[in-house]
């Protein structure tokens, strides 16, 4: 297997719905950006793959077309919210396995206001049994389903755990502060503890911001063999260190919510990055992980043993989470203040991580940082982790 190379990332400042470009020219200019900071042209790119949710089949060749026709082939991925870490876990591998030496992977989405909801009333949703054990364990809600799920699974969690109101409404507070130094974020302003509790509630435990919001937006990341990175002159200074895929197994619909949501996806997929890389966990100063809302970036804490199960909320009263604590967790804001366009969210936490292992982040730069980890998940179901390292 060849050792991996993220040569070149990029993105677009991410925007509300009312601001949006259209997909394929975000998509461009995500591309084009990955490709300078790699230093190749698109004609050395020997396979792509596109990630989004909501678009027709083959959008992918729409926004790529306009950069170049080369010819390649160009997959188009829909894993819903990991659509944009399933594209590179594609990327990786075609890589990794000698089949290509260098690979592209891009995200976009080109999102509607309001909340995200199923397409398809004439057929089988792939939430049905999701929807069938939240219901049989809290009740039928009026609530869009992701933030009953979610909410559910915090709601569960505080009662098992204990966990004040205050403690999920500080990760929106660290959310904010983390956002305003990045200039790609969407929402940069900061907040109080006491705003976001007295935001609308849309499901216990969460208030509207501690949701995040529809984003339009794209990322991108060329992946390349580090033979052809050394041939051809390209850095070669961060590399996937190890990267997992995971869905659910029966033990998501047992009853408790949380595996409901990923958590024992994300467990699984996460110790065999840590058992791969033989890289303990607390080792990791950097961590982008899935936070669509509040309760899921605690529980994603535990999943991924950044801290023993049910101390979260000690965790987050400690500042171990942020700047001067022991891992800091979405230096870009994360899904809830840098956004979350679903097919672009992987890829942008790829190149956060890939600027910070650089030492590019700028005021996010998390000192000293030599290991990232990076978690993303989508209902219905898949998550993947990846383990970037800074090479000497």
């Amino acid at each position: 297997m060849s050792r991996v190379i993220v040569a070149g990332v990029g993105m677009v400042p991410f925007s509300s719905p009312s601001r949006s470009a259209s997909y394929d020219a975000m998509a461009g200019g995500a591309v084009r950006a990955a490709l300078a900071d790699a230093g190749i042209d698109l004609a050395a790119v020997q396979q792509t793959y596109a990630a989004y949710v909501y678009g027709d089949s083959t959008s992918g060749q729409r926004a790529l077309y306009p950069v170049g026709r080369t010819g390649a082939p160009i997959v188009n991925v829909n894993n819903n919210c990991s659509s944009g870490s399933t594209a590179l876990w594609l990327a990786r591998q075609a890589v990794a396995s000698g089949s290509v030496d260098v690979a592209l992977a891009f995200g976009f989405e080109q999102m509607e206001r309001g909340a995200l909801r199923t397409r398809w009333d004439d057929r089988p949703s792939p939430f049905d049994d999701f929807l069938r054990v939240s219901d049989a364990v809290q009740g039928p809600s009026d609530a869009p389903f992701a933030p009953q799920l979610f909410g559910g699974a915090g709601a569960q969690y505080a009662q098992r755990y204990g966990t004040r109101p205050e403690t999920w409404a500080r990760i929106t507070v660290k959310s904010r502060a983390h956002a305003a130094a990045n200039p790609y974020a969407v929402f940069r302003d900061p907040l109080t503890v006491e705003e976001v509790l007295a935001s609308p509630r849309i499901h216990d435990p969460l208030t509207r911001l501690q949701c995040c919001p529809p984003t339009c937006g794209a990322a991108a990341a060329v992946l390349v063999s580090e033979s052809y990175a050394r041939a051809h002159g390209l850095r070669t200074d961060v590399a996937v260190a190890a990267q997992a895929m995971t869905t659910d197994t029966d033990s998501s619909f047992d009853g408790d919510l949380r595996r409901l949501v990923g958590y024992d996806m994300t467990r699984a997929a996460a110790h065999r990055v840590y058992e791969d890389s033989g890289v303990d966990p607390r080792d990791i100063a950097v961590v982008e992980l899935h936070d669509c809302f509040t309760a899921n970036e605690l529980l994603s804490y535990e999943a991924l043993d950044l801290t023993d199960e049910g101390t979260a909320e000690q965790f987050i009263l400690d500042g171990e989470n942020t700047y001067g604590g022991r891992v800091v967790t979405n230096p870009s804001g994360g899904l809830l203040s840098k956004g979350h366009p679903l097919g672009a969210t992987g890829l942008a936490q790829c190149a956060e991580l890939t600027w910070q292992l650089r030492g590019d982040a700028e005021a996010r730069q998390v000192d000293g940082a030599t290991l990232a980890l990076q978690h993303n998940i989508g209902l219905g179901g898949a998550a993947v982790v990846t383990l970037y390292e800074k090479l000497r």
